[in-house]
């Protein structure tokens, strides 16, 4: 039961990681990376952005290794929440929400239209600076029609 509750308290907590690092980090000193995932896309399948993956999965690998090597301990459920976070972020952030693979085009849940909605309100600003809804499970609630 512990070992659950590790690893959901690290998946929520992943939420804030992500708004902070988004937030002061993709739209601070490593715009850069982050830049081109705000431009009109292009004809190329991979973005700098996309960098970002791999350095959240970093930490994630080195838990589930150094997890392991110790019976599973607490470190290997604190990885894996973090790896259920970026399965998540994945399939709601380039999935549902950046279409970069043609799949759930037409959902009709509002739950995931709140996201959309936030996200594309995120988008519109091409720089850095201005931004806003820097989450990507949980946006503000104005985003939602009930």
């Amino acid at each position: 039961m512990i070992c659950f509750l590790i690893f959901l308290a690290t998946y929520i907590l992943m939420e804030c990681v992500t708004w902070c690092t988004h937030k002061f980090v993709m739209h601070g000193f490593l715009w850069y990376l982050h830049e081109d995932h705000h431009q009109p896309k292009y004809a190329h399948i991979f973005e700098r952005n996309d960098v970002f993956f791999v350095i959240f999965a970093i930490p994630s690998i080195l838990l589930f290794y150094f997890g392991a090597q110790n019976g599973f301990d607490y470190k290997f459920f604190i990885g894996l929440g973090i790896f259920a976070y970026g399965m998540s972020y994945f399939l709601v952030h380039d999935i549902m929400i950046h279409q970069r693979f043609k799949l759930f085009k037409n959902t009709k849940n509002k739950y995931l239209l709140g996201l959309r909605k936030g996200h594309k309100v995120h988008h519109k600003h091409l720089g850095k600076e201005h931004g806003e809804c820097f989450g990507m499970l949980f946006v503000p609630f104005k985003y939602f029609k009930f």
